[in-house]
């Protein structure tokens, strides 16, 4: 009776139903529902596929039908960065709901070698929405939802008795929450299917979350805090299916996996696609029935681990992609006829049902398949001739916690260096490094972490080919094979929080190590706080309490004269640093320095340093991914306040707030006319820093620095000579200055860590990630700009044609030249890659502390 009453009064309030479809249309054939479960429009006022359901809407019609009944129970297991919840159901029979913490051990226990097996429920995982733009995806929980909750019958009653089906609602929440407001804000009473219509029109900026990062890509990186969420219930499970359901480009139809058969991970059994055409078998029935178009096994891969189809099949589940035709704003024209969204939700939804039902139809197979991916993983580890992975991070604790805290996430098992390991010339140090052993159950995820793979079978990618993560970290790191022994393997480490000793109380002023990653955090915080800072341009050595202590370049003095802030106040700061962003901090005894370091007074050891101002661009041909890196980067890690602004939208701003401007790759990265002069006039006589990256370091290259890319030269030196531009070490800039006058895969690159770019690195050594082809041009008359060239021999890990290796050898990694009273930093790549190069990160964070830093030469060169 509420139904109908709902329904009689939305005709008088709500637009056209031309969309909309009643509940009979999602249920299936010859099932019957339990009344006392309301359906969608009960609650809502309106059919799914009318209109968006905005995400607190979602909440609260799930939350009421898992309330009302006993096959469902529901837990927020997150929240993102917009502060919307993030739902996880748990559906299963009443009496498999009274003891699912024993199922779930009992599973568990089941994967450990020479384990009987559970005989339990299977354990199937469907997940809804990661892509915010993909309405289908996100919709098609509701009806999936109220079918387990309502449907009655023997054949509902079997399947709840044999499976646990685990359910994340909303992947994206803010991602959606975008699109709903989009296709709202250009709704009309009678839908238009017009693709060019802006409501259709809102595939990029709705599909990632709050800093535009895509979701998709995050199973493996883990830097967001809703995959965070969702990955550790997938590993408190282990599921053994796991469908992830999308949409993609309207004029395509229905997709399922399994994928190219030639583009599988090397590290996915063959037995994984053959499971999974099985349950392909019961799509095909439903969608064969309906007479609907579909594809499979082409368009797709299985080879970036970190894809929700793909990540599955490395830790010994089958996972299964689903992508479907978008109908974008809810109803579209295509080639193939109208597409409509409560006809792609339906699709989704009954594909839901197909999964579970061709997974409990191999039940056992796909039991015995996950069982023995696991022991196989054991018998490999045991014949692996390298037995165990040693790492550290030089200087930096913080970055080797983030990444035992990566590598937790993945439920992969660390243990403390027990002892001194010298290994490859380097010595690993008890106390300072960590070991993953290979001999453990993820020894496959393992191997997909830690493996630097440069050959293919074929080279055709739908993303990254590279993502050997001890690379991206900038870790130290190598195999132990021979070096190896059971006693260098201590007490288990697991992440903690960030912190670190605060440091005594002093009557000079303080010392922060710059190497550590959350330094700049701390030195923005300083300068926000209007406390005055110096920072050490070479090596020093400094009177601490403790006795001395050496210093890299980027060390932070804060003395205490000379300040209009209270020494309370400076203290309370300098703990803040230690305490609260594990920053390395020390208690200066006095300004003398031993042997030959500068003196704490000194101009030209230690510079001052202003608080940056930053203008972030994005819009217009700027890639969002890229902006949103650097927004993440800033703005969450290192609380660092960015303004964001539309790249054609620069007209009538006041250049004198911002000190940076940064402008990342994209299809069209270029400034209007009047725009570039500007900014060229704020670098020249305001001092402004321009940092760009990609095809943003390409256009500045040409427009700030007056260098015309020529394609017919030879991109690694001089044409005629053969010979490659001079390039020198910045350190040697006053000596070789003095002289002359009279009165981007991962791809390796060597750093200069005198610069103040590379202020902070231990070595010269640093990975960097590599997608574009374009190479940076070598600076003229400037020998001391590239504070980073590419190594000659560059490919460290992934994918690049011989050709393309040989160009990018030896060209720039970074430029980096004063110009005026400012300065331009040009990245030939992006450094702050899906936040995950953390090594890399701290180039471009001492690009916006350090550019001004920099100085030109005057030496004849």
């Amino acid at each position: 009776m509420i139904r109908f009453l709902l329904a009689a009064m939305a005709a008088f309030v709500l637009p056209s139903a031309v969309l909309a479809d009643p509940i009979e249309y999602f249920q299936v054939e010859g099932v019957a529902y339990d009344d006392a479960i309301p359906a969608p429009e009960d609650i809502l006022g309106f059919g799914v596929g009318d209109r968006p359901i905005r995400h607190d809407q979602m909440v609260a019609y799930l939350t009421q039908i898992a309330g009302l009944s006993d096959r469902i129970s529901m837990e927020t297991i997150g929240y993102t960065h917009e502060h919307r919840p993030i739902l996880f159901f748990v559906v299963t029979a009443p009496e498999n709901q009274s003891r699912i913490e024993d199922i779930r051990q009992a599973h568990l226990a089941s994967l450990a070698p020479g384990a009987a097996p559970s005989g339990g429920p299977a354990v199937i995982w469907l997940n809804y929405g990661v892509h915010g733009a993909e309405s289908a995806g996100m919709d098609a929980a509701i009806p999936t939802l109220y079918h387990f909750a309502a449907a009655q019958g023997d054949a509902i009653e079997e399947t709840l008795d044999d499976a646990v089906i685990l359910i994340t609602a909303i992947f994206n929440p803010d991602g959606h929450s975008r699109r709903v407001n989009h296709v709202e804000a250009f709704g009309a009473d009678i839908p238009v299917t017009d693709p060019n219509n802006e409501q259709h029109n809102l595939w990029t900026e709705a599909r990632t979350n709050h800093y535009w990062f895509d979701l998709n890509r995050q199973w493996l990186l883990q830097t967001q805090p809703e995959s965070q969420a969702w990955l550790e219930q997938w590993h408190r499970w282990k599921p053994q299916v796991s469908a992830d359901f999308h949409e993609m480009g309207t004029e395509a139809t229905f997709y399922f996996h399994p994928g190219e058969p030639l583009r599988r991970n090397p590290l996915i059994p063959e037995r994984a696609r053959e499971l999974t055409q099985g349950i392909a078998q019961y799509h095909v029935r439903f969608l064969d029935s309906e007479a609907r178009l579909y594809t499979s096994e082409e368009g797709f891969d299985n080879f970036y681990v970190g894809k929700g189809s793909t990540y599955p099949q490395v830790n010994g589940s089958l996972g299964i992609l689903f992508e479907i035709g978008a109908a974008r704003g809810g109803l579209i024209e295509s080639e193939r006829g109208l597409v409509r969204h409560g006809e792609n939700v339906r699709t989704h939804f009954r594909t839901s049902l197909t999964t579970v039902e061709g997974a409990l139809a191999q039940r056992d197979a796909i039991m015995a398949y996950q069982r023995e991916f696991f022991a196989s993983a054991m018998q490999r580890a045991a014949r692996d001739s390298d037995r165990a992975y040693v790492f550290s991070a030089d200087g930096d604790p913080e970055r080797l916690n983030l990444f035992v805290d990566l590598l937790a996430r993945h439920d992969v098992t660390v243990n403390t260096l027990a002892r001194d390991v010298r290994v490859n010339g380097h010595t690993y140090r008890a106390g300072e490094a960590a070991i993953v052993q290979l001999a453990q159950p993820q020894y496959t995820m393992i191997r997909s972490i830690f493996d630097r793979v440069t050959e293919f079978d074929e080279n055709i990618f739908y993303d990254v080919s590279g993502w050997t993560l001890p690379l991206a970290y900038d870790l130290e790191y190598a195999a132990l094979g021979r070096a190896w022994s059971s006693d260098l393997a201590g007490a288990v480490l697991r992440p903690r929080e960030t912190g670190a000793n605060a440091p005594a109380r002093s009557t000079y002023g303080y010392v922060l190590r710059w190497s550590d990653y959350y330094a700049p955090r701390s030195l923005y915080r300083l300068l926000d706080h209007d406390v005055r800072v110096r920072v050490a341009t070479e090596n020093v050595t400094i009177p601490v309490l403790g006795g001395p202590r050496q210093f890299a370049p980027g060390a932070v003095f804060v003395p205490l004269v000379g300040q209009d802030v209270s020494h309370d106040e400076i203290y309370a700061l300098v703990r803040e640093a230690a305490e609260t962003d594990g920053v390395a901090a020390f208690s200066v005894t006095s300004g003398s320095t031993p042997g030959n370091s500068p003196d704490l007074g000194d101009r030209a050891g230690f510079r001052s340093v202003d608080q940056p101002s930053v203008l972030v661009l994005f819009d217009a041909g700027i890639a969002s991914y890229d902006a949103g890196e650097v927004w993440h980067l800033l703005d969450h890690r290192m609380n660092i306040p960015v303004t964001l602004r539309r790249k054609d939208q620069l007209g009538g701003l006041d250049w004198s707030r911002y000190t940076h401007l940064i402008i990342v790759g994209g299809g069209n990265t270029r400034l209007s006319e009047r725009d570039a002069t500007r900014v060229q006039q704020w670098i020249r006589e305001d001092g402004g820093v321009v940092i760009a990256s990609r095809q943003g370091a390409l256009m500045a290259q040409e427009v700030f620095l007056g260098v015309e890319a020529d394609d017919d030269d030879d991109a690694s030196g001089d044409e005629e000579s053969g010979e490659r531009p001079d390039r020198r070490n910045y350190s040697d800039l006053p000596v070789d200055d003095a002289e002359h006058i009279i009165g981007g895969a991962i791809f390796a690159g060597d750093l200069d860590p005198s610069h103040p770019i590379g202020f902070g690195y231990a070595d010269r050594f640093i990975a960097l990630h590599r997608n574009m082809t374009e190479t940076l041009e070598w600076p003229e008359d400037d020998p001391f700009a590239v504070p980073v060239q590419y190594n000659e021999d560059p490919l460290l890990s992934g994918y690049a044609s011989t050709r393309r290796q040989e160009e990018i050898a030896g060209t720039p990694a970074v430029v980096a030249q004063r110009r005026g009273r400012g300065a331009v930093v040009l990245f030939a790549d992006n450094p702050n890659f899906r936040a995950t190069f953390r090594g890399a990160e701290k180039m471009f964070l001492n690009a916006i502390f350090f550019s001004r830093l920099i100085s030109p030469p005057s030496g004849d060169y």
